[in-house]
């Protein structure tokens, strides 16, 4: 390898730890140009590895086949066989693209190949592989096996990167789970590991898991802390999924920890964030939602039976069919908003119909999510 092409890869591989993909990507293609000329293949392969992985965290798809067409010409017209961990990026970029059954087959050949050179590493990451894969499959036994599998093999193999990686596959399956006290305890550990980490990419993964789970119980001020510290060191070129992820958290944080109001009616995302209960899931509720924004488009104002149905449900008030309908619509609608059902703030009955109380302190708003960062 000449001196030029190992410079260039090396400068990449530093890049790309660094998470400064525009900066690694030149460098990696231009000595992946020059190792490939010298017919260096082995390099070669290296260095293909670091940018498929930078295709891969940027979802860049297009570029991704093509680079698996090349590779796939190359085995046949070179005779060139591929490197476990070459299997494994393989099987990373098509877990990345959903679809984990043709990620499973590559990580399944990365483990037979690690096995067979007795190569613990490349084991290691094939096994790391596959746990992520199985969970993305739902398949949280076996992805916990597979973790179990890999911390056999770290007590004897000392790797940062893999020691992390492992902590945070066992913390996304138990967050599938609904688990997310136990996936803290794991987070926690990883989160120690990361002073010893050059990855930022990593670190911004391990930080945006604990802010969500802090989140999911119910320790919003804490999950705040977290995201605004991954938020500020996100590359919104390069790290486009963890922006999004961390700019949904912070809108519903935001607007629920800035404001003195009781409720939010977010228009534009269709959300509902109450003071005490945090964002209301209204998924597919469709009648519950028209029927809250009513309410709060004009507070304190009383509806009729009548007026409902014409306006909520689009049909011509019959009592034999709608008067129970309204009752059991009205029951849901304060069961999902109302911190204490037995002692309600927001939705009362009066005489001749329903209304929004006057003094609970709601906002109808169209704009807040735009402005929440």
């Amino acid at each position: 390898m000449s001196n030029q092409s190992e410079r260039l890869l090396e400068i990449g591989k530093l890049y790309c730890d660094r998470g400064d993909y525009s900066l690694a990507l030149p460098n990696l293609q231009e000595a992946a140009k020059t190792l490939l000329a010298e017919k260096n293949f082995n390099t070669y392969l290296k260095s293909l590895q670091h940018i498929l992985r930078i295709h891969a965290e940027r979802a860049e798809q297009e570029q991704i086949t093509e680079i698996k067409e090349h590779l796939h010409d190359l085995v046949i017209r070179e005779g060139i066989e591929l490197s476990s961990k070459m299997y494994y990026i393989l099987g990373l970029c098509s877990s990345l693209k959903a679809q984990p059954e043709n990620a499973v087959e590559y990580l399944k050949k990365a483990l037979e190949l690690g096995l067979k050179d007795n190569n613990q590493e490349d084991m290691c990451y094939a096994i790391l592989g596959l746990s992520i894969c199985y969970r993305q499959q739902g398949k949280f036994e076996e992805a916990l096996k597979e973790v179990y599998n890999l911390n056999i093999f770290l007590q004897v193999l000392d790797s940062t990167e893999l020691k992390i990686g492992s902590a945070n596959s066992n913390a996304r399956i138990l967050m599938d789970m609904k688990k997310y006290e136990n996936a803290l305890d794991v987070l926690w550990m990883a989160y120690e590991e990361i002073k010893n980490s050059k990855q930022l990419y990593t670190a911004l993964g391990i930080l945006i898991n604990i802010g969500i789970c802090l989140f999911e119980t119910g320790q919003k001020d804490a999950a705040k802390i977290y995201f605004s510290l991954a938020y500020k060191s996100i590359d919104p070129v390069n790290n486009k999924a963890y922006l999004s992820v961390t700019e949904k958290y912070l809108k519903v944080l935001n607007a629920n920890m800035t404001t003195e109001l009781d409720m939010v009616f977010d228009l534009d995302n269709h959300a509902i964030i109450e003071k005490s209960l945090g964002k209301i899931d209204f998924k597919n509720q469709f009648i519950l939602l028209d029927l809250l924004k009513l309410f709060i488009s004009n507070q304190g104002q009383i509806f009729s039976k009548e007026y409902l149905v014409e306006q909520v449900w689009k049909q011509d008030y019959d009592p034999e069919v709608h008067d129970n309908k309204i009752y059991v619509t009205i029951k849901r609608l304060r069961k999902m908003i109302e911190p204490d059902y037995d002692k309600p703030k927001y939705i009362f009955r009066a005489k001749n119909g329903y209304y929004l109380s006057k003094s609970a302190k709601v906002e109808l708003n169209e704009s807040r999510a735009e402005g929440a960062l």
